[in-house]
């Protein structure tokens, strides 16, 4: 394969931002073949905004034979049908979170996306924060010990205008889910991406009166992983004005706190590690205003697992545990048991 890539965007919504901005920044390894949007007007504005052209179906972007590779960006009611699509036709998909709306629906559009040979990424940017980065690399080294307990934080606040547009938001038909699967899921896949699996969750999920939605809106739940470690998941957005996704672990050699890109390392006997950074990371009323750096990274890290034959980082498979997750939470809290969460 050419060392530069041919890559085409479907969906040219809210999310797609930091996607085109990835893209101009790499613009020496991608060819850029086109945007599509149903939207004659979302064309438009893409073009507009970042200099980009457009194409005028799916079809047309498919078709092309110079296009090894598309990012996804639509709603996830349509991400089955789009990505075995696209792979069906030869082309490796990065997917924006999440894979599917079930444990059951992301894990067949992994094995679709197997079977046809392709690559499939899912757009789990926090795995390339500098704080998790660092973080990862303390942890795989051994510098905390046993883990013992492990909690994470997402209080985050979105206002009525949020779910006014585009109609549908918060809504099971468009969304799928609610907080857990389309807000607090970048944080709970890092967690996981850090710590491993869990093995049992007991929750509760609710909707609060402040937003005509059929989705939670607020869950909690007590967890054990598999690694033997407990802890909390606490996920919201109705925290007004809005905090940093957090995420508190403790072992036997030290303590990490994460706050978005920020990071302070605590171990036995040593300094304290302090890591700088953005404590933002969309957990205010604007949920685009974070760096796009960290979506550059993992296009990057896809585009070189489409080189070189091996996998992206932040895989379909490797997002399958957080689907896990969510479906336990949601079941849990539905049979008000605790349950034994599925393996990914």
């Amino acid at each position: 394969m050419n060392d530069r890539i041919g890559v085409g965007l479907i969906g040219l919504g809210m999310a797609v931002k930091p996607h085109a901005l990835a893209l101009k920044d790499l613009s020496k390894q991608v060819d850029f073949l086109g945007g599509f949007s149903r939207s004659s007007e979302g064309r438009n504005a893409f073009e507009q905004d970042y200099g980009l052209p457009t194409v005028g179906s799916v079809d047309e972007l498919l078709d092309n034979s110079r296009l090894d590779a598309v990012i996804i960006t639509t709603p996830p009611s349509s991400h089955a049908e789009l990505t075995i699509r696209a792979a069906r036709a030869g082309k490796h998909v990065l997917l924006e979170k999440p894979l599917d709306v079930t444990f059951g629906q992301a894990r067949d559009i992994v094995e679709a996306v197997e079977a046809a040979n392709r690559k499939l990424g899912v757009v789990f940017q926090y795995r390339f924060r500098e704080s998790t980065i660092t973080l990862r690399e303390l942890m795989r080294a051994g510098e905390l010990g046993e883990l013992l307990s492990v909690s994470c934080n997402v209080r985050w606040w979105r206002p009525p205008e949020y779910y006014a547009k585009p109609p549908g938001r918060g809504m099971r038909a468009r969304d799928g889910g609610g907080v857990l699967i389309t807000q607090s899921i970048h944080t709970l896949d890092v967690l996981l991406d850090l710590v491993g699996p869990v093995r049992t969750v007991n929750a509760q999920c609710r909707t609060s009166p402040l937003r005509d939605i059929d989705t939670e809106d607020i869950a909690s739940a007590s967890v054990e992983y598999v690694n033997g470690a407990i802890g909390v998941v606490d996920a919201t957005t109705v925290a007004y004005p809005g905090f940093p996704d957090r995420i508190d672990i403790a072992g036997t050699k030290g303590s990490a706190v994460m706050e978005a890109e920020k990071l302070a390392v605590y171990r036995v006997g040593e300094q304290p590690f302090h890591l700088q950074g953005s404590a933002i990371g969309g957990g205010g009323a604007d949920p685009m205003a974070f760096s796009h750096e960290p979506h550059r990274r993992l296009i990057e890290d896809f585009l070189d697992a489409v080189r070189s034959g091996e996998q992206p980082s932040a895989s379909g498979r490797s997002a399958l545990p957080v689907h896990a997750l969510i479906d336990g939470m949601l079941e849990s809290s539905q049979k008000g048991a605790t349950v034994t969460v599925q393996s990914a």
